[in-house]
């Protein structure tokens, strides 16, 4: 059974801190377990797992006891489906840029009559014997976060979060500066001023707001924290491993230097 219990933390007003699997092999996923985030995220959209590696990492972060949520490949009920039976307590759901597209995410989390969900025994339902159990469950507690990504997306962000049962929302701030022009352009004053902009929003309605601040950088996570974000993604095992190798090979290179 996934942990169900994140759903509820956002909507107390927690804050909470996870981070990002990109890569495939449940090792990694339970290092970035046992470091001690919040949640974690598996990336469906760019990341190297297939669905077989999803329920194996799904397995190793519910020991963990670690919620642990799919960033779907798109706004497909069948991608949604299958990572709710994989065994994720909630998916986050990219390139959301209409309320029509809040709802039609929502309607592929959820079983009738809430939703559209189809229903097929796995894992989760105790390997078919406890559907009942699993239903309740799922029909409460399974969280629904929006990526907004887009510069129309922060146009409409407030229609899309009015959307009953989306639990709050996730900025992409590469996919975000790409839609006007400026892709990876972070620190532009026009990417400045549309994440300025979301935050604005965010301010002004009580569900959860979250970012992804990709690389490690403490100073961006306290600013984030002060303004108000409380599902805040920090690093990714991906590039945590990157940097410390960098990190490391600029100290042997230096090392070198002085023979």
């Amino acid at each position: 059974m996934p942990r169900w219990d994140l759903k509820a933390r956002l909507a107390a007003g927690d804050t909470t801190i996870g981070s990002w699997l990109n890569f495939s092999d449940p090792l990694l996923a339970e290092m970035m377990a046992r470091a001690g985030f919040d949640w974690l995220v598996v990336d469906m959209e760019h990341g190297t797992a297939s669905h077989g590696d999803l329920v194996r990492i799904i397995q190793v972060l519910d020991l963990a006891g670690v919620p642990a949520l799919v960033r779907v490949g798109a706004n497909d009920p069948y991608l949604i489906k299958r990572a709710m039976d994989a065994g994720a307590c909630g998916v986050i759901v990219p390139m959301i840029i209409s309320a029509a597209e809040a709802i039609a995410a929502r309607d592929a989390l959820y079983y009738p009559p809430k939703g559209r969900r189809g229903v097929g025994l796995t894992r989760v339902h105790d390997f078919g014997m406890d559907f009942d159990a699993y239903r309740v469950q799922a029909q409460q507690n399974s969280l629904l976060i929006v990526q907004i990504e887009h510069v129309k997306a922060v146009e409409r962000l407030s229609e899309i979060l009015d959307v009953d049962d989306v639990d709050g929302f996730i900025v992409g701030p590469y996919d975000m500066s790409g839609s006007i022009g400026k892709p990876g352009e972070l620190d532009d004053p026009k990417v400045v001023a549309l994440l300025d902009k979301v935050t604005d929003i965010m301010t002004r309605q009580p569900k959860p707001g979250g970012v992804h601040i990709v690389h490690s950088d403490r100073q961006a996570l306290k600013m984030r924290l002060e303004q108000g974000y409380r599902f805040i993604a920090y690093g990714t095992e991906m590039v945590f491993l990157a940097e410390k190798l960098q990190d490391e090979m600029g100290f042997i290179r230096s090392l070198k230097e002085l023979r």
